[in-house]
């Protein structure tokens, strides 16, 4: 589980073709400072296990299904990454809570800068579109974010200097694709509220 808070701009060192999979490795000293062969580690939100490691690198194996599902599949060696461990009991939960489970991806349509902060329109896919709402939190490339307004087929977020400087949000542009999970909250509400998923307890 993670919290949407980028902890390290990473890099794709490398990207090795197995047919069915590729092993992606990414230079990320911080989030590899303390990882462990079987750690998690979300890559653009995508909740990635470590299989090897260095100092400064980690190696992960990405099935064809991710890479054709998320925006992993458009990585190339040299692409920047968002990173984030896995949290921990100790961890403060400074976004939301995220399972680093990709539920679509949508693409940046603009951007609209001000004075202090830029808002950026994403396209949404029409099967997660019900469980945006203003207010509410989705996470973007692994970054939690809260959503500002919600349309039929996009919706907006604003994001800080900060946010600006420290992921890969900050240089995105039109046509980008990212990734995209909603809050695990609104569908555990949606399974519970479906009348055909309710069974008599008895």
């Amino acid at each position: 589980m993670f919290t949407g808070i980028v902890e390290e701009l990473g890099t794709v060192e490398a990207l090795l073709d197995q047919g069915d999979a590729v092993r992606l490795t990414v230079r990320g000293p911080h989030v590899t400072l303390d990882a462990a062969l079987g750690d998690s580690i979300a890559v653009n939100g995508c909740c990635l296990t470590v299989a090897e490691r260095d100092q400064e690198t980690f190696t992960a194996d990405v099935m064809r299904e991710t890479l054709e599902k998320t925006s992993l599949g458009d990585l190339t060696p040299g692409a920047r990454v968002n990173l984030e461990r896995a949290v921990t009991p100790q961890t403060r939960l400074g976004g939301h809570i995220v399972q680093g489970h990709v539920d679509g991806t949508g693409q940046v349509r603009r951007r609209t800068p001000s004075e202090h902060w830029e808002v950026v329109e994403v396209s949404l896919p029409a099967a997660i579109a019900r469980y945006l709402v203003p207010k509410g939190s989705v996470t973007v490339a692994g970054i939690s974010l809260t959503v500002v307004d919600v349309g039929p087929d996009s919706f907006t977020v604003s994001l800080i200097p900060e946010t600006l400087a420290r992921t890969t949000l900050g240089f995105k542009q039109a046509g980008d694709r990212v990734n995209l999970e909603v809050d695990v909250i609104a569908k555990y509400v949606e399974r519970l509220l479906d009348p055909t998923t309710q069974k008599d307890p008895a």
